[in-house]
């Protein structure tokens, strides 16, 4: 027999899944439908006086930033992702800038048109540039140390805030010297300067989060992350809503604009995104349970079952061979072993990992028992579901033992490739080959019917081809 060797090479994925944008552009899409009905409807009311559902969209609002904000500092203690921390930090102060800071300036005697303007501005202003400063760090971690300070930062944020507009309560200029319009069929850019500009510097940072968010919005290994792929369109209905303040400043606690609508229609996108949260979390609580007892099922078998059919291939060692039945015991051990070794290692291993790995460690196995070479030539972006990568797993292990036990190869490839439009796994060697239909006739061919029914559950294709002295090549399409 040769040595036993493993040479191959991997071939990088080649298809990345399609841009995570098609959210996004949905609701950019709506952002840029309702502002261009504004400016160009004359007959279109956009402002209307009713203080009760105004403070109701408010209460929703802070609701739902502080619930997103609650969810990613959760994401942020088992990932340790800075993004986390930092898009919590900004959507918490979003949050706080809403309705319960007014309830502090109000028990603090500071909301009128001076303190009770410019705090809950700057905090916004603030949020959003933490949010853009979340789409753009990736999957970077941070620091443990770093850690504890980042979670504070918006609380000492406001009570610095505070502190601030408490001290120049009368130096503050005034944000809007008009009075509450009647009605509104026209847009009125009106107020300080600083506010028109902390207006457009907020809508700057969330359509430039929008865009950065929706360019990352790719699936990982495990599956689409479908809170950040909701941030794209979340953010971009955020900048027209801060678009449509700058218009018409929404400052009146008793009236209802297009940017109050819009900004209620940006949180409810990061509402559904909350609930995708928490259902994937409840999903991976739940898949990791299951994982935790097949990988104590996966010991109990390694500890048990295969230690003694071991012992029983050991102890075969002193049988008569002249006879044949200490070989044939040999034979049937080594195949009860890789069985049991198969079932431990399907039951200790997560599905996450990529199918041409999978596939070369199950070849591999074999391959090392009866010390021959194996040749890997693996596409990494052929991918399959858990029901495939079983059949396949078995596939490739009986069809290397058959190749080095009954062919007597020397030398097996495996081959994990795309066919056309579909995905094609190879099993070749050098062996002594044989003749299918022969085998199938005479020998009940059980192995081969085996991998062909295989083939079959997965809806693929199974073929053999195999001539006396000249190899074999078992071909799995799917």
């Amino acid at each position: 027999m040769c040595q036993m060797g493993t040479t191959g090479r991997r071939r990088p994925g080649r298809g990345v899944d399609a841009w995570g944008g098609v959210p996004t552009l949905l609701g950019w899409a709506l952002g840029i439908a309702v502002t261009a009905a504004i400016l160009g409807t004359p007959y279109l009311l956009f402002a209307y006086h009713s203080p009760d559902l105004h403070l109701v969209l408010d209460s929703l609002d802070t609701g739902v930033a502080l619930l997103v904000a609650y969810l990613l500092l959760g994401r942020y203690s088992r990932s340790g992702r800075l993004q986390d921390v930092l898009l919590a930090n900004g959507l918490l102060l979003l949050g706080l800038a809403g309705i319960g800071l007014t309830l502090a300036l109000r028990m603090l005697g500071l909301d009128d048109d001076r303190g009770g303007v410019w705090l809950p501005v700057a905090l916004r202003v603030a949020g959003a540039a933490l949010v853009l400063a979340a789409s753009v760090v990736g999957a970077r971690r941070l620091a443990g140390r770093w850690g504890r300070p980042l979670k504070i930062l918006p609380w000492a944020t406001v009570v610095v805030g505070l502190g601030v507009t408490w001290l120049l309560r009368d130096s503050l200029p005034l944000a809007l010297a008009q009075t509450p319009p009647a009605s509104a069929q026209r847009p009125v850019i009106a107020g300080h300067v600083g506010l028109l500009v902390a207006h457009a510097l907020t809508a700057l940072c969330f359509a430039a989060a929008s865009v950065a968010f929706a360019a990352v919005a790719r699936p990982h290994a495990g599956g689409r992350d479908e809170l950040i792929r909701l941030l794209g369109p979340a953010f971009a209905l955020a900048a027209f809503a801060r678009l449509n303040y700058l218009l018409f400043p929404s400052l009146y606690s008793d009236w209802l604009y297009t940017g109050d609508l819009l900004r209620t229609a940006s949180y409810a996108v990061l509402l559904v995104g909350a609930a995708r949260e928490i259902r994937h979390y409840w999903s991976m609580q739940a898949q990791a349970a299951v994982l935790e007892d097949r990988r104590r099922l996966a010991r109990e078998l390694h500890d048990g079952v295969v230690q003694e059919l071991a012992y029983i291939r050991s102890e075969t060692h002193t049988l008569a061979v002249d006879s044949g039945a200490g070989e044939r015991i040999l034979a049937a051990c080594d195949r009860a072993l890789d069985e049991a070794r198969a079932a431990v290692d399907a039951l200790g291993r997560t599905s996450d990992e990529p199918l041409g790995f999978v596939l070369h460690r199950a070849a591999r196995q074999v391959a090392d028992r009866y010390n021959a070479n194996l040749e890997v030539e693996l596409d990494d972006s052929v991918h399959a579901d858990d029901e495939q990568r079983h059949a396949l797993i078995r596939i490739t292990r009986e069809a290397v033992s058959n190749a080095i036990r009954h062919g007597r190869a020397d030398r097996v490839q495996l081959r994990l490739d795309r066919h056309g439009q579909r995905r094609r796994l190879l099993v070749q060697d050098d062996g002594e080959g044989f003749d299918p239909v022969s085998v199938r006739q005479h020998a009940g061919g059980y192995g081969l019917t085996s991998m062909e029914e295989r083939a079959s559950s997965v809806r693929g294709a199974f073929s053999i081809d195999s001539t006396p002295g000249h190899g074999t090549t078992v071909a799995v399409t799917w």
